[in-house]
């Protein structure tokens, strides 16, 4: 007679913010699934709901608590995790009928908050997963999470309070986790922190072999290696420390993409010095154009807050014309948005909301046209291109360069592209851009 497998609880999960709140999401899910549970893509599938939280602004708490409060309408039994976890009060007083509540990377809390919740069938059929862990990006690429929290106190923000201070993974476990996302089908890895540049600090002197040698817990070293395993490594929230400026070789080689993600915040003294950031601006400015001899094709992507308590106009023009000196090819803008418990708060000159939103738009317009020109000179070269996406109808795909992360950059719009497939990565020429995007055909081959 068969045996009659025992239905297995089924868990819904919403992710919130950023990046490495998506990681956090995938390994609480694998952990999850190779304990037996199925995966519910929507509320009336699922015995119990996971919110993965962010808490990093007002806007995005009050977003989390929305999606809380969803999912209880929806399901009704919910279980929250992620930085919001840290004020389990304020989740609890607007919502007393949540499960649980966990913190940030509590991954064990919140995996046995479930297995309270909807207890596990006793079954040795159903503890399956693949070696590579459960994803929720595409196959091709996948984010690589090399450590949790931050050494810096930054005055807006509050990701020491809610990660804690920076705790390097050993190099060996995450080539290891490389190799299996790689065997996958992963083509290219974006590897993430709060600060990459930082990697090793805590365990320096702990080198851990790796394919008979020896690996360093830096920046460097890792980079390297993950270039050896993957085709495409990209580096996400690098702090322009000194030591940076070896890895660009490696980026000259084809090691690692020419890519950095560089969080400069401001680049008037004043506004960085309040902002608890190094004031180093115009060294930066020397070591870009160091960079750019090394590497032409490096692309540096980098975001900016207005409208930080105290910053003049005097302050927001200086940046601006930084800008025009430093000629980045990728930025994003925030204006500055109290969050509790930010020594921000408590500094005196706020500056007024319509002055935010007429900054944000000057600067928003200016790189904007610093984007177009950039994009304008790749016309009628030729660049590698990752598909993401294939319309066989059209015949038409979507794909990025080099030059441009999944979801915060710009696209490549292919035509005459029906017959490739998401991941290829293919040869194309360029014929148009935009501010913002480009638009070719792939090279015949």
């Amino acid at each position: 007679m068969a045996t009659k497998l025992p239905e297995a609880p089924k868990v819904g999960m919403v992710s919130l913010g950023c990046p490495k709140n998506l990681v956090d999401s995938e390994r609480i899910l694998t952990k999850l699934r190779s304990d037996g549970y199925q995966l519910s893509g929507d509320y009336a599938g699922a015995d119990v709901v996971l919110v993965n939280t962010c808490g990093f602004l007002d806007s995005a708490k009050e977003e989390s608590l929305e999606a809380i409060g969803e999912a209880i309408s929806e399901n009704g039994r919910v279980i929250v995790t992620g930085c919001m976890g840290k004020e389990a009060e304020v989740i609890r007083d607007r919502f007393p009928q949540v499960l649980a509540v966990t913190g940030a990377h509590q991954y064990e809390e919140v995996v046995g908050a479930v297995h309270t919740a909807a207890p596990m069938p006793p079954s040795a059929y159903l503890n399956l997963v693949p070696d590579s862990g459960l994803k929720l990006t595409p196959r091709h690429y996948s984010y690589l999470k090399i450590s949790e929290g931050c050494n810096h106190r930054c005055a807006f923000c509050i990701i020491p309070a809610l990660r804690g201070d920076l705790v390097s993974r050993r190099p060996d476990a995450i080539l290891r986790e490389a190799e299996k996302l790689v065997a996958a089908g992963t083509k290219e890895l974006l590897v993430i922190s709060q600060d990459t540049s930082a990697y090793g600090i805590d365990i320096r002197k702990e080198p851990r072999q790796w394919k008979g040698s020896e690996v360093v817990p830096h920046m460097t070293d890792l980079a390297r290696e993950l270039g050896k395993i993957a085709p495409w490594v990209r580096l996400h929230y690098v702090y322009p420390y000194p030591h940076v400026d070896s890895v660009i070789p490696l980026m000259a080689e084809g090691l690692v993409l020419p890519y950095l993600d560089i969080p400069f915040q401001h680049a008037a003294r004043d506004v960085l010095k309040a902002m608890k950031r190094p004031a180093n601006e115009a060294k930066v400015l020397g070591r870009l154009k160091q960079w750019r001899e090394i590497c032409p094709d490096i692309a540096i992507r980098s975001t900016f807050v207005v409208g930080f308590p105290g910053e003049t106009e005097e302050d927001f023009q200086y940046l601006m014309d930084w800008l025009d000196e430093a000629q980045l090819d990728r930025v994003g803008a925030f204006r500055f948005e109290p969050v509790e418990g930010a020594v921000a708060n408590d500094l005196p000159g706020a500056v007024p909301e319509e002055v935010k939103e007429e900054r944000y738009a000057r600067l928003m317009e200016k790189t904007a046209a610093i984007s177009a020109a950039k994009l304008q000179a790749k016309i009628g070269r030729t660049l590698d291109v990752i598909i993401d996406a294939v319309d066989a109808e059209t015949g038409g795909a979507s794909g990025r360069s080099q030059a441009d992360a999944p979801e915060i950059d710009g696209e490549v719009h292919l035509r005459d592209a029906g017959h490739l497939s998401e991941g290829h990565i293919v040869a194309v020429e360029i014929e148009d851009a935009d501010d913002h995007d480009l638009f070719g055909a792939p090279v015949a081959q």
